[in-house]
């Protein structure tokens, strides 16, 4: 990717942004006992047309969903349809947007209901470790130092990073170069620059790492079937403080 530092570029950057995180916002609200995933999937198709812009992820080699939606042991990339959210569950909501060519992308998961405080926990510490991750997106940082916070953090609470799938730059393309993966060894990579902006997604396991995909060859799911979270921001690197473009309150004030 081309790191923006200024001018019309980067503004309509925050501006993806900031309309990808209302959109996903509006989205969790959604989210209730009953109503099933597809319901949750066309709403969001009516946010999105009502803030003026589109979905990143609808016809992206071919997936067939406005939104990820992801239930429990899915991990990512859940497509919406007939399943009906039942209390007690963990739905992960992954949007992307395209406004004005620009692409913003974030997730996060929502607790419907008590969850068990296990499963509370695995919220927490997947939250954390994003903001972890966050904290390290300053200029002259390697990336491996941002990718190994994350693994850290979460081994320390006894769970599991998903390596098969990663965070990425962003920009005009929902996908650009680098690669953001969960876990790596400090001191190496690249070197992380002013005005890269990065989507960066922690993908959490109570249980193993190890995962699989369904028959749909989209939803990817836990080998052991124990749940997974997903939180996701597209941050800007700067010479300071990181600037969260997909800024939203944090999981406790949800």
């Amino acid at each position: 990717m081309i790191p923006i530092r200024k001018g019309k570029q980067l503004d309509m950057m925050r501006t993806a942004g900031r309309v990808a995180s209302e959109v996903l916002q509006r989205v969790a609200r959604e989210v209730r006992p009953g109503v099933t995933t597809r319901e949750i999937d066309e709403a969001a198709a009516q946010f999105m047309a009502e803030a003026g812009c589109i979905s990143a992820f609808l016809g992206y080699r071919d997936f067939p969903g406005q939104i990820c939606i992801s239930l429990n042991e899915e991990v990512v990339h859940g497509i919406g349809g007939d399943r009906r959210i039942q209390y007690g569950d963990i739905v992960k909501i992954d949007v992307g947007v395209i406004k004005d060519g620009w692409v913003g992308d974030n997730a996060l998961t929502v607790p419907v209901g008590e969850i068990p405080p296990e499963v509370r926990r695995l919220l927490e510490v997947t939250e954390e470790s994003l903001h972890v991750a966050i904290d390290r997106a300053r200029a002259g940082r390697k990336l491996g130092d941002l990718c190994h916070s994350v693994e850290k953090h979460v081994l320390d609470n006894h769970m599991s990073v998903v390596r098969e799938f990663v965070g990425h730059g962003v920009g005009r393309k929902l996908h650009e170069e680098p690669q953001i993966p969960n876990h790596g060894r400090p001191g190496t990579g690249p070197r992380l620059q002013e005005g890269m902006i990065l989507a960066i997604e922690p993908m959490v396991n109570l249980g193993t790492e190890k995962v699989k995909i369904l028959a749909d060859n989209w939803t990817v799911v836990t080998l052991d079937g124990k749940p997974s979270a997903h939180f996701e921001h597209t941050v800007l690197v700067t010479a300071d403080e990181p600037e969260i473009l997909t800024w939203r309150e944090r999981l406790a004030a949800v």
